[in-house]
């Protein structure tokens, strides 16, 4: 199989051209608010305050254009006579790519919306001392101290924002026995930029339901303007569980992670951080997981990655919004009990894959990884915790976690995407690798721990995404099978495009019509999992309760989402 891989690499990469740091081009149009093309503007294309940059001029079309630009992060500003400066933030030049910037110029009259009070001598330094919006274009109209008006059109960096909010209230479907969380927890999210390049967030999930139980998150970031942005995280999660096997202890545990993102040569990515957990449950446990990412453009259609990482990926980040419940369901890090005493699961993944995207639709996808993973854990619904101490219940979602061993394994994944308009895609995933299976059926759970092993599967999903544009609906559903009676999700690690939880799994994501009272953006969301119950193997506990092993356990939740 490796072999064949590596052909399939060999093959792609022939086809490839011979590179070389390709220069990029920046061009667009001026206009005033009216639409009105403005001849003569001057437009500075640059990559920060000290760095000298290029300077071009509009035609009589209001055109202009800026070749042979080495490619980087660049600001893009255009001042013109009787006009207040336009400024267009974070513009990501790649390597032989062609950029289309267009703005708008405002007068004062055009911008200001209302006057903006005196800051008071003792107010905190910030250059968000107001900010006002331009009936045009929705530009941030920014005063800096010692400095000129400077209207401040939309960044292509989706992270540059003024103040963002969200709060959510989340509620689950009873568990009956398949491990569903039916708790109600709140979801809050505050975000603040600060400056033009930093960004401060904030944000958590709260339980209501018995013990109080959350998740507390404070994250920091900078962008430098080159590329690099660094962004450290602290994480605090106090989960507490009675009724488990160890003196009713709680688990809480700190995470601190530190990250960073740079360019070099304007063809290569990097991305790589270091995370450090703390955990306190009956004893003190500490892991250190460190992860990493090289991104080599060999051309604007083909791209090569390396990944290193030691946690899985977050199942729900693509759906742009967190509707986890605060429980040991889906908290990090990864731990199980073994003989009484509480121990982290240590992973490490490595993949190579190379990607190319065939004309304006379609994307190919091939990659190599290889998997080790001590203490795996896996789950299983039920509650065995009262004869079994190598097992850590949750019983607010009626699940619990117990080590599945050693797993080593290499395996193979290929992906196809289809485009089949800007409001729907397809993905088709397959992979094949190892997986924590039974060696021989068994009944009864006294025999599970002796019976686990690794066993080559296969796995297919496909998975789509899409808008509708009358309802301004965004959904997500997804089908990934499995061969065998598999306890662990095939490629487990896999972060790409094809990404897909086991099973039958449905997100949706629906404004509401907005109400006078409510001064914001109203959403309902609905988020399943597994949600015909699948991959369960029912074994009997000693209690002679059934208990089941699962790949991914059942999860019905939904509320009602606010955007500030």
């Amino acid at each position: 199989m490796a072999r064949k891989f590596g052909c399939l690499i060999a093959v792609l990469l022939a086809s490839a051209p011979v590179f070389a740091v390709a220069s990029g081009e920046i061009s667009g149009s001026i206009k005033n608010s009216s639409g009105t093309a403005q001849i003569g503007a001057a437009v500075e294309i640059f990559t920060s305050a000290a760095a000298l940059g290029t300077t071009v001029y509009t035609d009589a079309q209001g055109h202009y254009s800026a070749q042979n630009l080495t490619p980087g992060v660049y600001f893009v500003k255009v001042t013109a006579a009787s006009f207040l400066p336009s400024l267009r933030q974070n513009v990501n030049l790649r390597a032989g790519a062609r950029i289309v910037v267009n703005l708008t110029l405002n007068t004062l009259a055009d911008a200001l919306k209302l006057i903006p009070p005196k800051r008071p001598a003792n107010a905190d330094p910030d250059d968000w001392h107001w900010t006002l919006r331009s009936a045009a274009n929705r530009s941030v109209l920014r005063v800096f101290d010692n400095g000129p008006l400077v209207v401040v059109s939309e960044s292509d960096d989706p992270d540059d924002r003024v103040l963002k909010a969200h709060v959510a209230f989340i509620a689950g479907s009873e568990a009956d026995g398949f491990g569903s969380a039916g708790e109600v927890t709140t979801r809050f999210s505050l975000e603040k930029s600060l400056f033009s390049s930093d960004l401060l967030s904030f944000n958590g999930n709260i339980g209501s339901s018995g013990s109080p139980s959350g998740v507390l998150r404070a994250s920091y970031s900078h962008d430098f303007g080159n590329g690099a942005k660094p962004q450290f995280t602290v994480t605090y999660r106090h989960l507490a569980s009675p009724g488990m096997a160890v003196q009713n202890a709680a688990y809480s545990a700190m995470g601190m992670t530190a990250s960073d993102h740079m360019s070099v040569a304007g063809f290569i990515d990097l991305n790589y951080g270091t995370d450090v957990q703390a955990i306190q449950f009956a004893r003190r446990v500490t892991a250190v997981r460190p992860f990493g990412a090289v991104d080599v453009h060999l051309s604007p259609t083909m791209l090569v990655e390396y990944r290193y990482t030691t946690n899985q990926p977050d199942p729900r980040g693509e759906k742009d919004f967190v509707t986890a419940p605060a429980d040991l369901s889906e908290s990090g890090p990864r731990m199980v009990l073994r003989n009484g005493v509480a121990d982290v699961e240590h992973a490490q993944h490595q993949e190579i894959s190379v990607s190319r995207r065939v004309g304006n639709s379609n994307t190919v996808s091939a990659a190599y990884y290889a998997d080790q993973v001590l203490n795996m854990v896996l789950t299983g619904a039920g509650d065995p915790s009262s004869y079994s101490d190598n097992v850590l219940s949750d019983v607010y979602s009626g699940t619990f976690s117990y080590s599945g061993g050693r797993l080593s394994t290499t395996g193979t994944r290929f992906i196809f995407q289809h485009k089949f308009s800007d409001d729907l895609t397809a993905t088709l995933d397959y992979s094949t690798g190892g997986v924590a299976a039974l060696r021989t059926p068994v009944s009864a759970w006294q025999d599970v721990s002796h019976s686990v092993t690794t066993d080559r599967q296969h796995s297919l999903g496909a998975k789509f995404s899409g808008y509708i544009p009358v309802s301004h609906t965004r959904w997500t559903t997804s089908y990934k099978w499995t061969s065998g009676n598999a306890l662990s999700p095939v490629d487990e690690f896999n972060a790409s495009p094809g990404q897909m939880d086991s099973f039958l799994s449905i997100f949706i994501r629906q404004p509401l019509p907005a109400t006078s009272f409510i001064p914001a953006k109203m959403e309902a969301l609905v988020d399943v999992r597994n949600l015909m119950a699948q991959g369960y193997v029912p074994v009997l506990g000693q209690d002679g309760h059934t208990l089941y092993l699962v790949q991914s356990a059942r999860a019905v939740r939904g509320g009602l989402a606010f955007t500030f």
